[in-house]
């Protein structure tokens, strides 16, 4: 028997073994769903499976990989022949193979990233001569990525835009784009997906891939989009032997697209589909895992499911209300240090999980004062570094000679004299022709260029069909330290005098090593094999903690990660959940799955903190607790009050005293003033029944009336069934009419 299998618990098991028709796998937080998963991939391959009939897909590349890895170590080889890959890095192999199925496209086209397309759209923009101002970069590639996620092709895009003079404008941006991108043999990511699907569409296309693959395991199905379902349907086709892995109460990327609905309807959509829950969880303690249950269980509608644990209960949650934002990041990197001092626990088992990216500033701040070292995710990728975009821009050209945007990043850089006037001349000459820039340097002669321009742009070329020849007879490795010494790109560095230049060079070493790994990795792979890879790798996939440093990261980074120690700063209603979720129940209930997120990477200890006021956007606001932490119940979290705290209380109280005792004084120094008794009457003579009309909250019934004269407190119900107990001596109130 496989030994494995005894390592498993029940339903972990079911999972494993239940491999024919459609399996829904709904995995809680840290549920163990990745061993359930290779564990299942090396049941299938020990049931007589091939290896070439199993698709696995997963969201990020560092899940494929460890996927990889632990499925190669319980079954061997067999593993390296299986097709696991995130959604785009399947797009990417695939059209590689059909997207000559969907001309003008050829199989050495160029992966876009998020950089590259921005810059084509702002191209676009100037070429209709639309103002960046009044149609920004950024809101018109999002348009295009969710027509593009939505199948929404650019002629439908503008029937669908109807009369609206904006909607009209942004389908002439998505139709150049679309033509450009297609004139550039260029692909973004969006259309790794897009273009799969409709080539998937092809009954032809389909039934070959049908064919391929057997089995179908889909790792976060709850992240899918429209795109990526159509996908996974296409492939499965009438065998349905597919198995989706998520949960719903972890969706949490409608913004770019996800569709919770596809897990909540995949019994709907396989009707035959067999349910399996994993909720036993290997994480965290149960104190930590009844919290999350008591947040989530306030979302509506969603499918019946509660994490426990054999872990032990653990300490109790903390919650510190602090009176700015630095206060709270004193109070948080304070107890990192008192951690780290007294428990001796590292300082890499440590993360601030935060809504947004402005509130890391101040914790930055504090840390750097410190001197505590931190890792942040998402900050400048290495692949977006300057220097590595520019070597990266040149084997672009090199792969695709078509690349417009990689070549106009490269023709001066380093500079040899070809300025801006000569790009655009050289484009328009290029458009004119229908050709791409690289041909129309070719054709150069009839271009009007003066014979100087024309020289330094017929050597540049020369010198990039060096490369190309270079290219069919060097690995990846060779490529670039030719492309580097060959440019003088690594010389020009080498010279600087600028302090970041040695920065720059060891980036440039960096990316020799990445190319090392990838030809040790894959000795045939080619040019266009690497540009895919580091194409496709994402923040997530570089992280990797440390012992001595604190991680920070968005609770959308942190999903799928994990850590002993977690803080949860910023829990204020207005900034989580996010002010604009208040009006919009669907919204409200992401922001709720996103907490049910945060607190269920805890594995040991949570704190939240929040903070009286914040200066947000330049301007201070005062905020009240997040109705998350509301939702906690009360013994499940400690109330944490530091020795600042209650000295400032001491100090509150006192200047209360002090101003009382003056106030006494000053009135018995002055003279009495006489009372006219009817006012005193007719101020207390407060009944049962009676209207009460409130400065702030209204009108109000009076329902009790205690005491007398200075003493007297009424108990009055204002709308809502609000009750409200004053003392008629202080109360802003009169006597209103019924």
């Amino acid at each position: 028997m496989n030994n494995y299998l005894n390592t498993l618990n029940p339903r972990q098991r079911e999972a494993v073994e239940t491999v024919k028709g459609p399996v829904l796998i709904m995995a809680g937080a840290g549920s163990g769903k990745t061993k359930a998963l290779t564990c299942r991939i090396a049941y299938m391959l020990e049931q007589g499976i091939y290896p070439n009939e199993i698709l696995a897909i997963t969201f990020t590349n560092k899940a494929a990989q460890e996927m990889r890895e632990r499925v190669h170590n319980l079954v061997g080889p067999a593993a390296d022949r299986i097709w696991m890959y995130t959604f785009h890095s399947f797009g990417a192999r695939f059209l590689r193979r059909e997207i000559a199925s969907y001309p003008p496209y050829t199989d050495r086209f160029t992966i876009y990233d998020s950089d590259d397309s921005k810059t084509l759209v702002k191209n676009c923009l100037k070429e209709l001569n639309l103002d960046d101002k009044q149609y920004q970069p950024n809101a018109m590639q999002n348009r295009i990525s969710s027509a593009k996620n939505q199948l929404i092709d650019p002629k439908k895009y503008r029937e669908l835009a109807g009369s609206n003079f904006f909607n009209q404008k942004a389908a002439d941006v998505y139709e150049l784009y679309d033509k450009h991108m297609k004139e550039n043999n260029a692909l973004d990511f969006d259309d790794l997906l897009y273009i799969t699907t409709k080539l998937l569409s092809i009954e032809t296309i389909r039934k070959r891939w049908q064919d391929r693959f057997h089995y179908i395991l889909i790792d976060e199905y709850q992240d899918t989009n429209h795109a990526q379902y159509l996908m996974a349907k296409y492939i499965a086709g009438d065998t349905q032997n597919i198995c989706a892995v998520g949960d719903a109460d972890q969706s949490i990327y409608s913004w770019r697209g996800a569709d919770l609905r596809n897990i909540m309807d995949f019994q709907k959509d396989y009707p035959k589909a067999k349910l399996i829950k994993l909720e036993q969880n290997y994480r965290s303690t149960q104190t930590i895992l009844d919290a999350a249950n008591a947040v989530i269980q306030n979302n509506p509608d969603r499918p019946s499911k509660r994490l426990w644990t054999e872990n032990n209960a653990g300490t109790h949650l903390k919650h510190y209300t602090a009176i700015d934002e630095h206060a709270e990041a004193n109070f948080i990197i304070e107890t990192m240090q008192k951690e780290h001092m007294e428990k001796h626990r590292p300082y890499g088992d440590m993360a601030v999980l935060y809504r947004m990216n402005a509130q890391s500033r101040v914790i930055e701040e504090a840390l750097v004062r410190r001197g505590i070292g931190y890792t942040m995710v998402g900050g400048t990728r290495f692949y977006d570094r300057a220097e590595i975009r520019d070597m990266l821009a040149y084997l672009k050209v090199i792969n695709n000679f078509k690349d417009n945007i990689s070549l106009a990043r490269i023709i001066n850089t380093p500079k040899r004299g070809i300025g801006g006037t000569t790009v655009e001349k050289l484009l328009d000459y290029a458009n004119a022709g229908g050709m791409s820039m690289f041909e129309g340097i070719m054709g150069i002669e009839g271009s009007g260029l003066s014979s100087a321009t024309q020289r330094k742009l017929t050597n540049f070329s020369a010198m990039i069909f060096d490369f190309l020849n270079a290219s069919t007879e060097m690995n990846v490795f060779e490529l670039i330290q030719k492309v580097m010494t060959d440019t003088k790109y690594l010389a020009q560095l080498q010279e600087s005098k600028d302090p970041q230049a040695q920065s720059r060079e060891e980036n440039l070493g960096e990316l020799l090593s990445v190319a090392k790994d990838f030809i040790t990795e894959q000795p045939e792979g080619g040019l266009a094999e690497f540009l895919e890879k580091v194409a496709l790798v994402n923040d997530v996939d570089s992280y990797e903690g440390e012992d001595d440093r604190v991680t920070l990261m968005t609770i959308h980074s942190a999903k799928g990660l994990e850590f002993p120690l977690v803080f949860l700063p910023g829990m204020d209603e207005g900034i989580f959940p996010g002010v604009r979720s208040f009006m919009e129940p669907a919204a409200l209930e992401e922001e709720r799955r996103l907490c049910y997120v945060a607190i269920t990477r805890a594995k040991e200890e949570l704190y939240m903190s929040n903070a009286h006021m914040r200066t947000m956007y330049g301007k201070i606001n005062s905020y009240m607790p997040s109705r998350f932490i509301e939702e906690i119940p009360p013994d499940l979290v400690d109330k944490v009050i530091t020795e600042e705290d209650r000295e400032r209380v001491h100090f509150q109280e006192r200047s209360r005293n002090e101003r009382a005792s003056r106030f006494a004084l000053s009135e018995a120094a002055s003279p009495v003033k006489k009372l006219k008794p009817k006012a005193v009457s007719a101020r207390y003579d407060w009944q049962v029944g009676d209207t009460a009309v409130h400065t702030m909250w209204g009108k109000g019934k009076v329902v009790s009336v205690t005491g007398s004269g200075k003493n007297m407190i009424l108990k009055i119900e204002f709308p809502g069934n609000k009750m409200r107990s004053l003392m008629v001596a202080f109360a802003p109130i009169t006597k209103g009419n019924e």
